[in-house]
């Protein structure tokens, strides 16, 4: 197939051409507007790969869509591009409105045109993936509660609010135009190459460097965690599996608080970098807790089971497994 990715240089949608570069034989388009939190050396591996191309373009340009369109003739789109950071879109609301809705609705455009104008065979083949978050359903409360898919939406954040009216409109023009569509909805992505505004990897750079670990409130805020390349693995299952108008949980099944996320990267550190700044005696020193965000969620949870009966698909990581995997990374790659 040719496939087209949208916000392949991002930290999922990296993992994604990784894994298609390295494990299928399909040609891959990365689209990609290169924002602040793109980071084209995830991509070091495969950028001069055959079976690589790159188009640095805005997904709201409607007219360099359709030329790619054109030229590339995708067999599959992959729609990863979004601004996706929670605290950012409480300020710089406006972003996440022009790209996770404007963009899905001009590249749904782009790709209903597109599709329209192939042979039937053709058509019948194509298939666009959109992929969403778990942040959309709001917050299971603290109960043992779990979204499935056809729980109704309730999102918080202008972030998950943008998430969930693209995948309105991603229903809509599947529904009014029969353009051959499918939907995930992952929780907490984590692993190497993710941008340091996210918690993770922010604190292993602030650990590192002695700096605070600001945590928002208790710090009992609860998240399932999914390893990247699991969720590149399940994205892949999906595109070629499901059939037209699927929906699918994404989990890692590994529910933590933020303050266990932190304390237990803390604790690989001792053991992984146990040369500290000379100002602290172990890293939990550096645990500080913050005023919480506003509309923060306290939880979110999602049954996967869907996903795992219909397709088979299991992540492959626990969070101990992949934590273990990620710190070893950000050591070894600090600049």
């Amino acid at each position: 197939m040719n496939i087209l990715v949208t916000g392949g240089a991002g930290f999922i949608g990296s993992a994604v051409i990784r894994f298609l570069i390295g494990h299928t034989e399909h040609q891959i388009l990365n689209v990609d507007k290169l924002t602040y939190a793109a980071n084209l050396t995830a991509l070091q591996t495969v950028t001069h790969h055959a079976r690589y191309h790159f188009s640095r373009t805005d997904i709201t340009n409607r007219a360099a869509l359709d030329s790619l369109f054109e030229t590339f003739k995708p067999d599959a789109v992959i729609h990863l591009a979004a601004e996706s950071h929670v605290d950012r879109s409480l300020i710089h609301t406006e972003v996440f409105m022009y790209t996770n809705i404007l963009g899905t609705y001009q590249l749904l455009e782009a790709s209903k045109n597109y599709w329209q104008s192939l042979p039937r065979i053709k058509q019948e083949s194509f298939r666009f993936l959109h992929v969403s978050t778990d942040e959309v359903y709001g917050d299971c409360g603290t109960s043992e509660h779990l979204f499935h898919e056809s729980s109704p939406y309730v999102p918080s954040s202008p972030y998950s609010a943008s998430k969930a009216s693209s995948d309105h409109l991603v229903h809509a023009w599947q529904r009014s135009y029969g353009l051959p569509t499918l939907m995930t909805h992952c929780s907490n992505n984590y692993g190497p190459y993710q941008f340091p505004e996210k918690l993770i990897p922010l604190m292993i750079q602030n650990a590192l460097a002695g700096k605070p670990l600001p945590i928002y409130g208790n710090g009992q805020q609860i998240r399932d965690w999914l390893f990247v390349d699991d969720h590149a693995q399940a994205l892949y299952t999906v595109l070629t599996q499901s059939a037209i108008g699927e929906n699918y949980n994404i989990s890692g099944d590994q529910s933590r608080s933020n303050l266990e996320v932190v304390q237990a990267i803390c604790g690989l550190l001792e053991q992984l970098a146990p040369t500290k700044p000379t100002h602290i005696r172990q890293y939990t020193d550096l645990i500080t807790h913050v005023t919480d965000r506003p509309g923060h969620d306290f939880r979110y949870a999602i049954d996967a089971g869907k996903i795992q009966r219909q397709l088979g698909w299991r992540p492959q990581e626990d969070f101990e497994s992949g934590l273990l995997k990620t710190v070893q990374w950000y050591l070894t790659h600090q600049t």
